[in-house]
């Protein structure tokens, strides 16, 4: 392996054009752009495959299926989660 040498302004100038590029990755991906796949909704979630089965079966959960695959749109799963939400009560 071969070493490279850096001065320092070159190397924060790796740093920063790195850090632009991440930015610019996360400001353009939107979470309802976002698919988890079946596995990842599981672990997410902590549910097992029937719940999530049950879940698509109920209508409880929007999916994709393409041949054997499922996805889960981000947006959905956050939708889910948001029509489930119960505020906090006040203790008298």
């Amino acid at each position: 392996m071969e070493a490279v040498i850096l001065t320092n302004d070159q190397y924060q100038d790796i740093l920063a054009k790195i850090e632009a590029i991440n930015t610019s990755i996360i400001k353009n991906k939107e979470p309802k752009d976002s698919f988890l796949d079946n596995q990842e909704f599981l672990q997410l979630m902590n549910v097992s495959k029937r719940t999530a089965q049950t879940w698509r079966d109920e209508g409880i959960v929007s999916f994709s299926q393409v041949g054997g695959k499922i996805y889960y749109r981000m947006f959905d799963v956050q939708k889910l989660l948001d029509s489930n939400y119960k505020p906090a009560f006040k203790r008298k």
